[in-house]
Formats: C-alpha cells, sequence, structure tokens
C-alpha cells in the first residue's frame, strides 16, 4: 500500500504513534466524559481555533481531502500538535461513533495525559525533522 499520500499530509507518522492516539483518543472519551473529545471536522476546528484542542488527530483517507486540508495550517498557527491515522473508520470508532470520522481532538485527556504528552514529545520531533 506504497499509495501516494493526499497534498495536506505533511509528515508521516510512524504507526505506533497512530496507534497511541486512536488509544489516547479512546482513553480520553472513557474517562474524562463526553465534552473531552471533539469529532468531525467542523468540531475539531472550532476546538482548535478556541485553543482548546490539546491534540488534534486527522485521517489520512479522507475523501474529498478539503474538508481537513485547512487542519495542519491551522494547528500550526494556533501552536497545536496534530497526528495522522491512516482510516477515517478507525478513527470514528475510537471516537466512539457509528460512521467514519475525518479528525478529531482531544481536549481534555483524562487517563490519558502521559499518552498524549509522549505523542506530543514524537510529533514535535517528526515535524522538525520534516517526517520520516
Amino acid at each position: 500500500m506504497s499509495k501516494k499520500k493526499p497534498f495536506y499530509v505533511k509528515f508521516d507518522t510512524p504507526p505506533e504513534v497512530a496507534e497511541m492516539a486512536l488509544a489516547a483518543l479512546r482513553t480520553a472519551r472513557e474517562t474524562a466524559g463526553k465534552k473531552a473529545i471533539r469529532k468531525g471536522a467542523n468540531e475539531t476546528t472550532k476546538a482548535v481555533e478556541r485553543g482548546q484542542a490539546k491534540l488534534v488527530i486527522i485521517a489520512e483517507d479522507v475523501d474529498p481531502p478539503e474538508i481537513v486540508a485547512h487542519l495542519p495550517i491551522l494547528c500550526e498557527e494556533k501552536g497545536i500538535p496534530y497526528v495522522y491515522v491512516p482510516s477515517k473508520e478507525e478513527l470514528g470508532k475510537a471516537a466512539g461513533i457509528n460512521v467514519a470520522a475525518s479528525s478529531a481532538c482531544i481536549i481534555e485527556p483524562g487517563e490519558a495525559k502521559d499518552v498524549v504528552e509522549d505523542i506530543i514529545k514524537a510529533v514535535r520531533e517528526l515535524m522538525a525533522g520534516g517526517g520520516a
């Protein structure tokens, strides 16, 4: 599956970091309550604009890509770390919904606080190095 990545994917996220992000999203949702996460491009965008998001998770298989293309730029402007996951279906499941999610964000990490901090550290290294 060496498919060309969409134009909005600015760096390659290692599979283990993507899995950690999905697990952190699940844990935040389960331990910090319903207001702990936002799902979908609109809710994620609002949380980023308001400076509430601690970590943004963007699916790589969004079609049309313009739905989430603004998120990496917005996150960089606001200084909010973001990470990519391969599948919008997996992202939807981790967010606790029965449909795909183009993006999601963690507002209150709950018991996932340490994992979120590890992901942020890994993402900052990826961004500084320009990808894998």
